[in-house]
Parts: C-alpha cells; sequence; structure tokens
C-alpha cells in the first residue's frame, strides 16, 4: 500500500514537473514572439521633404507622422517628436516611409553647402551599378527606394552561394536602360547570344558599404530587393546547394 502510495505521488510530480517546463517553453515561445515583432513608434515622413525645408514647415504641412517601426530597424538619432529639431532645414531630400533622423536636419547654411547633383545624406557616397531587370525587381525601384542588396557568387572552392550582402540601402536615382549582347556557352560547348537590358541603379552607401557592393558586382551578381514597411530583412548564413532544401 505504501509502495502504491510513493508511485503516485511520484507520478503526480512528474506531471507537475512536465506541466511546469511546458508553461515555462510555451511563454517564453510567447516572449521571443513578442520581441522579434515588437515595435516602437518614431517620427516618418509621409511625404517628400525636400532640401532646405524646416521641420516646422514640414510638421505644419502634414509632412511627418508616428509609425509603428520594428525594434531592429529603429535607426540611431531617429525622433518622436520634433521639438529638438525645431527651426532646422532638411540638409537632404527625405523621402516618404524614411525615418526623421537629425543626422539630416541642420542650419540653413549648411542644406546650401551640402547642394550636390544628388543629395546624398551625410557621411554616406553615391555608387552606381549596373542591373538586369529582375535584378532591380523588374523596373519598380524608384528614386528613395529602400532595398536589400543580395550577393550571389562562385568563391574558387565552387560551391556557389547566395547571400545578403546588406539589409537596407536607399536608391538615389534610376538611370536609363541600355542593352547589352551576353553569349552562354552550353556544356555540350554551343554557344547562344541574347541581348540583355541593363539599367543604372545609384545608391547611397557608406564607404564600407561601397566596397562590399562594388566587389559583389565585380566577382558574381548583385540583385535587389524592394523593401516595404513591414518587411523583416535580416542578414544570415546564405544559401548554398548543401543547404538549400532544408
Amino acid at each position: 500500500m505504501k509502495r502504491r502510495t510513493i508511485l503516485l505521488l511520484a507520478a503526480g510530480l512528474v506531471a507537475a514537473l512536465g506541466t511546469a517546463l511546458v508553461f515555462l517553453y510555451v511563454k517564453g515561445a510567447d516572449n521571443r514572439a513578442e520581441e522579434r515583432f515588437a515595435t516602437v513608434e518614431v517620427l516618418r515622413a509621409v511625404a517628400p521633404i525636400e532640401k532646405g525645408e524646416s521641420i516646422d514647415d514640414a510638421a505644419t504641412n502634414g509632412k511627418l507622422a508616428l509609425q509603428p517601426v520594428s525594434q531592429d530597424d529603429v535607426l540611431p538619432n531617429s525622433q518622436t517628436e520634433i521639438d529638438e529639431l525645431s527651426g532646422q532645414v532638411a540638409t537632404t531630400t527625405i523621402y516618404p516611409g524614411e525615418q526623421i533622423i537629425s543626422d539630416k536636419f541642420g542650419e540653413a547654411a549648411e542644406a546650401l553647402a551640402s547642394k550636390s547633383a544628388l543629395d546624398v545624406p551625410k557621411g554616406d557616397i553615391a555608387i552606381s551599378v549596373n542591373l538586369t531587370d529582375p535584378g532591380r525587381v523588374a523596373g519598380f525601384l524608384n528614386p528613395g527606394s529602400e532595398v536589400a542588396v543580395i550577393f550571389t557568387g562562385t568563391p574558387e572552392s565552387g560551391l556557389g552561394f547566395s547571400r545578403m550582402l546588406l539589409p537596407k540601402v536607399t536608391v538615389l536615382g534610376v538611370g536609363s536602360t541600355t542593352t547589352t549582347t551576353q553569349t552562354t556557352t552550353t556544356p555540350e560547348g554551343e554557344q547562344t547570344t541574347a541581348e540583355i537590358p541593363k539599367t543604372l541603379l545609384t545608391l547611397s552607401v557608406s564607404k564600407e558599404e561601397a566596397e562590399k557592393v562594388t566587389f559583389a558586382a565585380a566577382n558574381g551578381e548583385v540583385v535587389l530587393g524592394l523593401r516595404t514597411l513591414d518587411s523583416i530583412v535580416k542578414s544570415g548564413q546564405g544559401i548554398t546547394f548543401e543547404n538549400v532544401f532544408e
């Protein structure tokens, strides 16, 4: 009788422990999901803010709005109100969807000093890449679009890969489309020639990002992915033939 009672108590304890572990696991999974999709509200442009336009005028004209942004995508020096920037003007064109950050505002003289053919954000440089129609999202990119940069290449090891190179850069300009001739050779030695349309895309990047994009374009294929306000884009280990079906 005592042995049976002990066994019942032990079984009850094991069941209770199992229930507690399941509860903790589910709670932890919920917390991780909440952290992944947690958002905060920051000021974003809802209409173009021209270079030299004051933050006060932009707010008066309804060009700003508090909008939710994923915690992972909140930019340094992003703003939740205009008080800190009051009296300052945009030193570069700010496109709809961009977060309002203090780096893009300054005194009127600073805005005039930064005037150039392209509105390159402070600290960045402009570079151009020549892309096919699939590489530029079939023509859906416009100045101000935010894109992710993907690099596909084949290193000396011979194992091809595709991997996120840069999660977010801004398109500054879209040039004219030209046609180039591309010749490919089949394993049987037959050659085929096709005319491929290519378009120059100008991107705003840092020095380090410029080096990465330039290297990728010279040693493989660069493809741009159009980001939206709801896009979740993070760098990872990339895809090869070894893990493409995982």
